[in-house]
């Protein structure tokens, strides 16, 4: 009888966690302070560190939450690592494991949008990102080259659907949320007609907590805080795919609905976010610092840029914690797997189409006269980046910023 309990004893030490929720927040602060390369990069450094390396999560559990992460709307490496918190250690580990990973790029956007407000309009800085905002370009157009070719395959409908998108974003120079829910539902009911049932299916329940931000502007929205806090709200709600799938819905909203910043400053937020570690969605931070600190102060851009995350990140983080306990029982099926599929066509066609946006008005001067130097640095970084397809980007970025520094006196003459 001893011999039984014992055994139980063990059997029961080793099913539990091999590490203390401290550790796994430690390395949390730790990949998001030096962990560069994109969403991509990021979520192989989970696997090879706490997968392969030090075995504190399963294959299995590392697979189900990376699947999960590609389900749900929210940037991809923040939503796993979120999910990992969650595996041993719930609401708790995933909530201390999410503030971690974020917390340090945060910290160095806010320190960025300081220097930027501060000392803006010195040469040296814009030489910086007369550079930067080209290569940026260049990067844009790679990765959503990149995420074509491995999304859409040869589904004619969903190439449609991408098209379609491209071009409303291309023609409207904004991103319609509205495309996107459409576009999910077509392929939806092309792939798994959602006929009447006894039961609601489990796509209309995903659907249902974000269904209420597609609504009109709302007459309440009139202090920045709050026009902030809501816009930012939808910007996480609605992101799927990678980190710069927020890219063209962000331009249509803080360029031309709002006005906070013009072309060049939010071209300039992208590179902010490609020069930092952690996710290139913490270039929110940037924004809402920009936004909310160039009337009012360093104090009221902290707490732009804090509201800004939040919102963006709080709806990536329910999306996670509140489906991950059913998510094994009902994350495959059909309906939900096929909507997906139709909102991440949209999502990559509003990507291409906001290259060429972004493009035009980057490489073009006022008088719609190619600028020769900026052309020259997109041509170069895309010809580097397919040539050498694991160089960082946060690499590029910094040889783009030297190249500035070098060709903006004779650009500006």
């Amino acid at each position: 009888m001893d011999s039984d309990r014992q055994i139980d004893t063990v059997s029961s030490v080793q099913t539990g966690p091999c590490y203390r929720l401290t550790e796994l927040v430690l390395y949390a602060l730790t990949l998001g302070t030096v962990g560069f390369g994109g969403p991509v990069a990021l979520v192989g450094y989970m696997h090879r560190d706490l997968v392969e390396r030090r075995k504190w999560i399963t294959e299995a559990e590392y697979k189900e939450g990376l699947t999960l992460a590609q389900l749900m709307p929210g940037p991809l490496a923040a939503q796993l690592a979120i999910y990992l918190g969650y595996v041993h250690y719930g609401v708790l580990g995933s909530t201390l494991v999410g503030v971690a990973f974020v917390l340090p790029s945060f910290l160095m956007v806010l320190a960025i949008g300081w220097a930027y407000l501060e000392y803006g309009g010195i040469q040296w800085m814009q030489a910086v990102f007369y550079g930067v905002g080209a290569s940026v370009i260049g990067i844009i157009t790679i990765s959503a080259y990149k995420l074509t070719r491995k999304t859409l395959g040869g589904d004619w409908l969903l190439w449609a659907i991408y098209l379609l998108s491209a071009a409303t974003t291309i023609v409207t120079e904004n991103e319609n949320v509205l495309l996107f829910l459409s576009a999910g539902l077509v392929i939806w009911f092309v792939r798994s007609p959602p006929w009447p049932r006894n039961h609601p299916s489990s796509t209309a329940c995903l659907l249902l907590p974000i269904a209420d931000l597609t609504a009109p502007s709302k007459p309440w929205l009139d202090e920045p805080l709050l026009q902030i806090a809501w816009f930012f709200t939808k910007a996480g709600a609605f992101v799927f795919g990678s980190g710069l799938a927020i890219v063209p819905f962000l331009y249509g909203g803080v360029v031309h609905e709002y006005g906070w910043l013009n072309d060049q400053e939010f071209l300039d937020a992208v590179a902010v976010a490609m020069i930092t570690p952690g996710p290139v969605v913490i270039t929110v931070g940037f924004i809402g610092f920009l936004a909310m600190g160039r009337e009012a102060g360093p104090w009221m851009g902290l707490a732009g840029a804090s509201v800004a995350a939040l919102a963006t990140f709080l709806p990536c983080y329910l999306f996670t914690i509140l489906p991950a306990p059913y998510f094994k029982k009902h994350g495959k099926r059909p309906g939900i797997v096929a909507f997906v599929d139709g909102v991440t066509a949209a999502a990559i066609g509003a990507i291409a189409g906001a290259c060429v946006v972004l493009g035009r008005r980057t490489i073009l001067d006022s008088a719609g006269a190619p600028d020769w130097p900026k052309v020259a640095l997109l041509l170069i970084t895309m010809a580097i980046l397919m040539r050498f397809k694991k160089l960082p980007e946060p690499f590029v970025v910094l040889a783009a910023a030297i190249a500035g520094l070098l060709l903006y006196p004779f650009a500006r003459g």
